[in-house]
């Protein structure tokens, strides 16, 4: 069976079960935010509370209980492996921001078939914001959702997490195609792509992401009709490396990545 020939009704249950999951540990993210936290640094340095891990452990928990045949891959509890279908979680995307009192953090439930996304959720807890998409449809809030119009680089309102993960070569090809934007913004990691979806900015390039960063947001984007790929112009699976450019039309995206792979 391929992505194409699972049915609406299909996607639709299982895009249902991800708001499902979202809504049941909305509550710990929240009960955790804004309050003194004890945070560990990972192998990677990266930071991680109580709060990612209750989050993927309930996580974990439900989808077990409901699909026990699925896999699932966690950024806090690595791989379960499973059959061709797999759910891709990020509990808390955008842990920095979360210890630190930005409420533009998110809850990411992705999943895959054979790799290939195709159901995704960005649920943002502390403002009660959810983008939601599965084949044929992309939704903010229950309404659908659509990427803007804009078709060229010097129109396009770019978005990065933060330039602090370029380095190098990477960080010409920020600076390149961010410089040749109408303007650009910092800050806002799973967030902004649900911006890109709903229309209100036009271009998001990131670096160092893993398949819990991103897999979820294929669908939004794609659905809203935006296009989603690596720096090279490949379609995104759970084996892609972590460099990511998205776009709000794909005239936009054909420019940005001539920009950054001159």
């Amino acid at each position: 069976m391929a992505v194409s020939s699972i049915g609406a009704d299909e996607a639709d249950a299982y895009l249902a079960f991800a708001a499902e999951l979202a809504d049941d540990v909305r509550p710990i993210a929240l009960s955790y935010f804004r309050t003194p936290l004890q945070v560990a640094a990972k192998q990677d340095e990266s930071p991680v509370t109580i709060a990612d891990r209750l989050i993927e452990a309930r996580l974990r928990e439900r989808i077990s209980a409901r699909f026990p045949s699925h896999g699932i891959y966690g950024e806090e509890m690595g791989v379960k492996a499973g059959n061709e279908f797999t759910w891709i979680i990020d509990p808390i995307d955008g842990t920095k921001s979360f210890i630190t009192g930005f409420p533009l953090f998110g809850t990411l439930v992705g999943l895959t078939y054979d790799q290939r996304p195709f159901c995704g959720l960005i649920d943002i807890p502390a403002t009660g914001e959810r983008w939601m998409a599965r084949p044929g449809l992309s939704t903010f809030s229950g309404q659908r959702s659509r990427a803007s119009k804009c078709r060229r680089v010097a129109e396009a309102r770019f978005y990065t997490t933060t330039p602090d993960t370029f380095v190098n070569a990477d960080r010409e090809c920020l600076d390149r195609l961010s410089g040749a934007t109408r303007l650009r913004r910092f800050g806002g990691d799973c967030y902004i792509y649900g911006l890109l979806a709903s229309g209100h900015c036009d271009l998001v390039l990131e670096t160092g992401l893993q398949p819990y960063d991103y897999m979820a947001l294929v669908p939004i984007v794609e659905e809203a009709g935006g296009r989603i790929t690596d720096w090279r112009g490949a379609s995104l699976s759970s084996t892609s490396g972590g460099h990511v450019l998205a776009s709000a039309t794909p005239a936009l995206h054909d420019e940005a990545l001539r920009l950054i792979n001159w």
